[in-house]
């Protein structure tokens, strides 16, 4: 039984995080070449006798390695921090949400700070614009 829950949250984490996990596992597989990678332009450079590009090429192994390794480290970290983050926040905006509705008192307009002119008021309060829902319930 403990091997049938264990394989569910697994592939449970799996689904919900296939992107990520996917973008790591390609990482490490550039990590991986990158030796491969390095060895056959180490050989082209020393066929084609341009020895002094050779430390650049060292460098730029090391740190294809060393970003990737750090980039997937980093992922992994925050996989389940982003998850966290967002019940928090959720919870949050309910709270705030709940507020609003229990609160329902309207908020008086402070005089200077108008948003609408006189025109602008007039044809807003008198007039009554339809739209096509309307004019279909009146027919």
């Amino acid at each position: 039984m403990f091997k049938q829950v264990k394989s569910a949250l697994f592939w449970y984490y799996l689904i919900k995080f296939r992107r990520r996990i996917v973008l790591i596992v390609l990482l490490l597989i550039i990590a991986l070449f990158a030796n491969a990678i390095y060895s056959d332009v180490v050989e082209y450079l020393t066929l084609k006798k341009k020895l002094e590009f050779l430390e650049i090429v060292l460098l730029a192994k090391w740190f294809i390695i060393i970003f990737n390794i750090v980039f997937s480290i980093y992922l992994l970290l925050t996989m389940f921090k982003k998850e966290e983050e967002k019940e928090v926040s959720g919870k949050k905006e309910k709270k705030k949400e709940k507020n609003k509705i229990f609160k329902e008192t309207p908020k008086k307009e402070e005089p200077s700070r108008e948003k609408f002119t006189d025109r602008e008021k007039q044809f807003l309060y008198k007039k009554k614009l339809k739209n096509e829902a309307d004019m279909l319930v009146d027919k």
